[in-house]
């Protein structure tokens, strides 16, 4: 069952009790439509109350969505430009810094991601995102050692963090913030 609820403080709420819910969930997107889902046999008030107790914070995740730059809309030309210039150039600098750091992967491939700079697959191939051109250089290189790394650690563990972060001069978390600066366009 799906409704929506007029929060006084935080706008539109979409409220869904749903048997695929096992506790209740908020979620807030970046368009700052807030989402609440709860399982049937908790009850909608007790769900209001577990929204009511976490508004400051869904308060915080929209404010920190809206301050974010809008994302700029590329035309289909800008967008094939940006894929020759990824095709001609990541593959050659994920061959690099493999190189450099001792690293073995399977294939590189260029797609048009639009939800991650880049994944590894159980095999070892690296997909990135055509979008990584429009990062500075040094955030590039980052994202394409964190890929790497997962041929290592195929996952997000302690131990895959710090191999990343011995892989960039110990500055893991300061990249991975200014990272988070940039949208995908």
């Amino acid at each position: 069952m799906k409704s929506t609820l007029r929060h006084p403080r935080l706008g539109e709420i979409t409220i869904s009790s749903t048997r695929r819910s096992s506790r209740i969930s908020l979620s807030v997107r970046p368009s700052g439509e807030v989402r609440l889902s709860f399982p049937p046999y908790i009850s909608q008030k007790r769900a209001l109350e577990f929204l009511e107790s976490k508004a400051e914070w869904v308060e915080s995740v929209k404010a920190k969505y809206a301050a974010r730059p809008e994302r700029k809309v590329l035309s289909q030309a800008e967008i094939e430009q940006l894929r020759a210039e990824a095709k001609a150039h990541l593959p050659q600098r994920v061959a690099e810094i493999a190189r450099a750091l001792g690293l073995s992967y399977g294939k590189v491939t260029i797609r048009a991601a639009r939800t991650k700079w880049g994944s590894c697959t159980a095999q070892n191939n690296l997909s990135l995102s055509l979008y990584l051109m429009t990062l500075p250089r040094h955030l590039q290189d980052y994202v394409i050692v964190h890929e790497l790394c997962h041929t290592v650690h195929h996952n997000h563990s302690a131990k895959f963090h710090a191999l990343v972060n011995r892989f960039v001069g110990g500055k893991e978390r300061e990249l991975a913030t200014e990272l988070r600066q940039y949208n995908i366009p």
